[in-house]
């Protein structure tokens, strides 16, 4: 992978250049380095692909039957099983998550093709009851039209199944809005969208970021859905920009969800729950367990027991087998991560493992497992959302 290696958007059924021609470089996050390059799209290239996709479900896709729209989901799935290997050793290259995890998670993505294909003809209308005899009111489904499926770098496949899958089973067509941190996985997707047979336009994948490609992608009057996962930042954008074009927003948002061990719980149960929810995939999931709360009677004892659990785990490339935890997938993430540890610190937090970069690598964006004491969830380790392997840990007595 030392050479640069260049890619392009999937658009109408084509592989094209951004039309201003600039590119964005993706980083491998294991050691810095750029290993490819990809359009950056703008108001232009956003226009086409709407267009392209509105057009596809005027002319072809919404009027294929449900069991025709089925075989083209199936079709996916089969490609997806047939290139596991190669779609994971992409997006590891892309994102830093560990090779086992990526081309594991892409076989199974396939289920989620094969379930909506299934469900694809089983829409139906109901018959509404009303207070006039002679007359009969019946509902009945129908497509929207194009949607916006815009997708974070930390689990592209999976979140763009969950996205795309349902929309095309019902007759909807997508455009599909790849991460700028980690964009090619989904290019390669399209590739195989395009062995299945895909009819052109149907789905559109495109690169860019969130100002101009993203914004104008959420304003754009023929959108009709926004179907969005990432933080709550970038979503408060999205909202305000769907009043231009009134579309149907669904967010998926992080958050610092908390786990709460009581005393009479099975400690060694729970030590191996705590371990995976935080430090797999270095912390970088929306439902990672980043705040731990400890009954004061095992408080002492089981902070010991977690503390060397996470003292050893292996950091390492992605592509070992025997490494149990990869690199953060930008600096920009580093850095934040270093920026709360600093403050929480400065405002009483204790480091009881990891706290500062690995040398692992003087590269790469490595950052060991980390638990920090807090005294309360108003500390920022606590409090914010970090993207990474950072655990704070608070006690309590009561369930009040």
């Amino acid at each position: 992978m030392s050479k640069i290696q260049d890619f392009k958007m999937y658009i109408n059924g084509e592989w094209v250049a951004s039309s201003s021609g600039k590119k964005i470089e993706s980083l491998n996050p294991e050691n810095n380095e750029v290993w490819a390059t990809v359009p950056e799209a703008d108001e232009k290239d956003v226009d086409k692909a709407v267009q392209s996709a509105q057009s596809a479900f005027e002319n072809n896709w919404s009027k294929l039957h449900p069991r025709e729209r089925a075989k083209y989901l199936r079709l996916i799935g089969e490609q997806l099983r047939a290139n596991v290997e190669h779609l994971g050793k992409i997006e590891t290259i892309d994102t830093g998550k560990l090779y086992r995890e990526t081309k594991t998670q892409a076989n199974y993505i396939a289920e989620y093709y094969d379930y909506f294909a299934g469900l694809a003809d089983k829409v139906e209308g109901t018959v509404v009851p009303i207070d006039k005899p002679d007359m009969q009111v019946t509902t009945t489904r129908i497509p929207i039209g194009v949607v916006a499926a815009i997708i974070p770098w930390n689990s592209q496949m999976l979140l763009t199944a969950v996205k795309l899958a349902p929309a095309l089973a019902m007759g909807n067509t997508v455009v599909i809005k790849a991460s700028e941190l980690a964009p090619v996985t989904l290019l390669e997707f399209g590739k195989l969208i395009e062995k299945a047979g895909i009819p052109k336009g149907v789905i559109n994948i495109i690169t860019g970021l969130g100002e101009p490609c993203g914004k104008a992608l959420t304003t754009h009057n023929l959108v009709e859905r926004i179907a969005f996962t990432g933080g709550p930042e970038t979503a408060k954008h999205i909202v305000k920009n769907s009043a231009e074009n009134l579309s149907q927003v669904s967010l998926e948002l992080g958050g610092k969800s908390p786990v709460v061990v009581f005393d009479d719980a099975d400690q060694e149960n729970a030590l191996n729950g705590i371990t995976a929810g935080i430090f797999g995939a270095s912390g970088q999931s929306c439902i990672a367990g980043s705040r731990l709360y400890l009954h004061k009677k095992i408080y002492d004892e089981f902070l010991k027991k977690l503390i060397n659990k996470a003292e050893k785990i292996k950091l390492g490339s992605p592509m070992e087998e025997d490494a149990q935890m990869g690199p953060l997938n930008s600096f920009k993430q580093l850095e934040n991560i270093e920026k709360n540890i600093k403050a929480t610190i400065e405002q009483g937090g204790k480091i009881r493992c990891g706290g500062k970069r690995s040398s692992i690598s003087n590269k790469g964006y490595y950052f060991p497992a980390t638990i920090i004491e807090c005294e309360n969830h108003n500390l920022p380790v606590a409090e914010n959302e970090l993207f990474g392997p950072i655990l704070s840990v608070m006690k309590f007595e009561n369930e009040k």
